[in-house]
């Protein structure tokens, strides 16, 4: 489903060259739940950014079910995110002035969706994370937790091949952390790919294949005994 071959991504400022990305080589496949590990700074981030179409590679090849991105459009990278991924992101970008519901059902605004099959698709989702009750309340009422929730429910909203988290536990307690894998995992087993990034290796036990990125470099690929 998803293929770098040889990516590299470099930032210039000048005279001053910085290469965050070096030679990435990887495979994710259809339906794999795919753990990204690395400390901050590595470089994980920026491969998740290319991985989701938010930003390109310097050099190299970035093969999405088999078709090479590098010759698409820029201009069209946001409808090809909006059909096959669904982000969810540490800090969470919900937007505090619009209900729970409303959050959710946002992404579907831009794809002239009827108000009630929006309405519809938002609590399908909001019932499957467990927030119901919470659909018409703001999102300075919720907990963390709660909070990270309504990020998946409105990830989810679109029906994504694939949902991106980059760092979707860091600031959250145990109980909640548990309670996302917990969502992550019901979902891959439903046929969604999962490429979780995360700096927290007790996470990746969740993984069926793990890379270890260090210094814009993937060290080492695992797959999980689970």
């Amino acid at each position: 489903m998803i293929e770098l071959k040889h990516v590299t991504r470099k930032f210039t400022n000048g005279d001053i060259e910085n290469i965050v990305l070096k030679d990435i080589n990887l495979t994710i496949l259809e339906g794999e739940f795919v753990c990204i590990l690395g400390t901050s700074g590595s470089g994980k981030s920026t491969l998740l950014n290319i991985i989701g179409l938010i930003d390109n590679q310097s050099s190299g090849d970035y093969l999405l079910e088999n078709k090479e991105m590098t010759q698409e459009k820029s201009s069209s990278f946001a409808s090809i995110r909006g059909e096959k991924f669904g982000f969810v992101f540490q800090s969470f970008h919900l937007a505090n002035e619009l209900t729970v519901i409303e959050n959710v059902a946002m992404p579907l605004g831009y794809q002239g969706i009827s108000k009630k099959n929006r309405l519809k698709r938002s609590r399908d989702v909001l019932k499957m994370v467990g927030l119901t009750s919470k659909e018409e309340l703001y999102p300075n009422l919720l907990s963390g937790g709660e909070k990270q929730r309504v990020a998946i429910a409105r990830a989810l909203v679109n029906h994504p091949k694939i949902i991106i988290a980059d760092e979707p536990t860091g600031n959250l307690d145990l109980k909640n952390t548990q309670i996302i894998m917990k969502l992550f995992e019901e979902f891959n087993q439903k046929g969604v790919t999962i490429i979780l990034v995360t700096h927290d290796e007790s996470l990746v036990k969740k993984a069926h294949r793990i890379y270890h990125i260090e210094d814009g470099v993937i060290k080492d690929e695992a797959h999980s005994q689970n």
